[in-house]
């Protein structure tokens, strides 16, 4: 039996482009939900990494906390001006609700962290027209842009 290797390297790299573009050229304002002041989260180590690449992070939590001097809102629709990037830090059975809400609120690309998959709404949201990547930690890549 053959594995396609083709389509392999094909999928990564598209993958790989995606990832570069919402890291460099999809906006600098992130809305990070699931973002709290708990320093014991990784959300919390994850938003801070952003913030010194250069990041506008915006906490979004029910407590709506203040996190690494940026105001916390209750929702992406509580957010009073746009936002590029929702980073999506909720256990996958939520995670597409925040999809669709993050195309409602006109964001451009949705990042789901490591751990977090919904193929269906990776689906729903790139058929929308958004960039979208699941399974990864942009505290991971950015670095790596180099």
């Amino acid at each position: 039996m053959s594995v396609d290797t083709t389509t392999t390297e094909a999928t990564e790299r598209s993958e790989e482009e995606t990832v570069r573009r919402i890291l460099t050229g999809t906006g600098d304002t992130w809305a990070v939900v699931g973002l709290s002041s708990n320093r014991e989260r990784a959300a919390y180590g994850v938003a801070a990494v952003l913030q010194r690449f250069g990041k506008r992070i915006v906490p979004v939590h029910p407590k709506a906390e203040t996190v690494h001097g940026e105001p916390g809102y209750a929702s992406l629709a509580d957010i009073p001006f746009p936002v590029d990037v929702v980073d999506v830090f909720v256990n996958s059975d939520l995670a597409g609700a925040v999809a669709d809400e993050a195309r409602e609120i006109g964001a451009k690309a949705v990042w789901f962290q490591l751990g977090v998959v919904d193929e269906a709404a990776y689906a729903r949201a790139t058929d929308a027209g958004l960039d979208m990547v699941m399974d990864r930690c942009p505290a991971i890549e950015i670095p790596r842009l180099g």
